[in-house]
């Protein structure tokens, strides 16, 4: 394997298998060699994967886009009574729930606004709700910022909250709201959002009481390389601790709609640079994803060779990247996924949503 001659003493420390630096991290995203980094990651990523890539049959709902928080970033939120604000109630849920193309999705994912009325009991009336119509189906629901919330409308704190939540269905927790955990960096992007210290205080409070959760990064924005290293070594230093984090998931920022409408979509090289590096500086994450709904289903199969063992699932209905311009699909077929894992010469599986259940297909 040939690769630029700066990137010769991490090699060594992949082949070797030993912890890459802040430093390297900052090297890697540096590094003129796209190809090289890429060929890092793909050691680690066939390391613990093999030759495999997963997906998963999954519905994404968002019961609704009126927010207390209007982060500038965000082109989903929206106050009570403007112009494309909805609320979704628990029969509206249901039916979500219930319609598509999926034929038996495993997992439903459940994010939205910090709606400012909804008392507490709805969210958990929603989780028993689709638990008892979908008794099959895992719940991945509530960011770590829609916990926060609800810790506050509950009074019970975030630990009573969440215990609260597992008793009605909660299954897992998604990994949104992580955004960039600088604090400098995140005050210029969401200043109304809880800080990067508390969404990880959260996280670490959910993986204690056994409910596991995804991770994410929100790059191509204001935030410099810098900001990312010290985002995955955060994440890393997080997942020594608890081993709570299921998978990492880069996510594009898509600026159309929202006050960095000037600012360019990310490139080809520098998502795939991302998701090269954030599995090289993982180790010890079994899995990172590439989110198509963001990257596009060309991106997210050469993602596969740059370190993503996983292109996530078949969504169905997607609101938040789409209100920020995203020109990609909302649904993805089963088969689709197959064809595009097969096409990279990827062995597919599809996975449940807590990885138990892997089967070739």
């Amino acid at each position: 394997m040939l690769i630029h001659p700066s990137l010769e003493p991490i090699r060594e420390k992949v082949e070797k298998g030993e912890r890459l630096s802040f430093q390297d991290g900052l090297d890697l995203f540096r590094s003129p060699d796209l190809l090289g980094v890429g060929a890092l990651a793909n050691i680690v990523r066939e390391r613990k994967n093999g030759n495999r890539a997963y997906f998963i049959v999954n519905r994404h709902i968002n019961p609704t886009n009126i927010c207390k928080n209007r982060c500038r970033f965000c082109a989903f939120s929206k106050n009570a009574g403007e112009e494309g604000a909805y609320a979704m109630d628990l029969e509206a849920v249901l039916k979500s729930a219930a319609t598509g193309p999926n034929a038996g999705p495993s997992e439903f994912h459940i994010v939205g606004g910090l709606h400012p009325e909804w008392p507490f009991h709805f969210y958990e009336e929603m989780l028993r709700a689709l638990r008892d119509r979908f008794p099959n189906v895992h719940l991945k629901a509530f960011t770590a910022v829609e916990i926060a919330h609800l810790a506050e409308v509950s009074g019970l704190g975030i630990e009573g909250t969440l215990l609260r939540l597992k008793e009605a269905g909660l299954g897992s927790l998604p990994g949104g709201g992580a955004e960039i955990f600088n604090p400098a960096t995140r005050n210029k992007l969401c200043p109304e959002k809880i800080t990067g210290g508390k969404w990880l205080e959260v996280m670490e409070t959910a993986h204690g009481l056994g409910i596991p959760s995804t991770a994410t990064m929100l790059y191509g924005h204001i935030e410099s390389a810098e900001d990312r290293v010290d985002h995955l070594i955060r994440l890393r230093e997080l997942q020594d601790r608890t081993n709570g984090f299921l998978s990492f998931i880069p996510l594009a920022f898509h600026p159309k709609n929202t006050d960095f409408h000037c600012l360019s979509a990310s490139t080809g090289q520098l998502d795939l640079k991302v998701m090269a590096v954030s599995r090289l500086m993982l180790d010890n994450f079994a899995h990172i994803k590439a989110y198509w709904i963001m990257l596009g289903p060309k991106i997210s199969q050469i993602s596969l060779m740059f370190g993503a063992d996983d292109m996530d699932g078949t969504v169905v209905e997607e609101k938040i990247t789409h209100a920020a311009g995203a020109e990609t699909a909302q649904f993805t077929a089963r088969e689709t996924f197959i064809n595009l894992i097969s096409g990279t010469g990827r062995d597919p599986y599809e996975r449940d949503a807590l990885y138990r259940r892997m089967d070739k297909v």
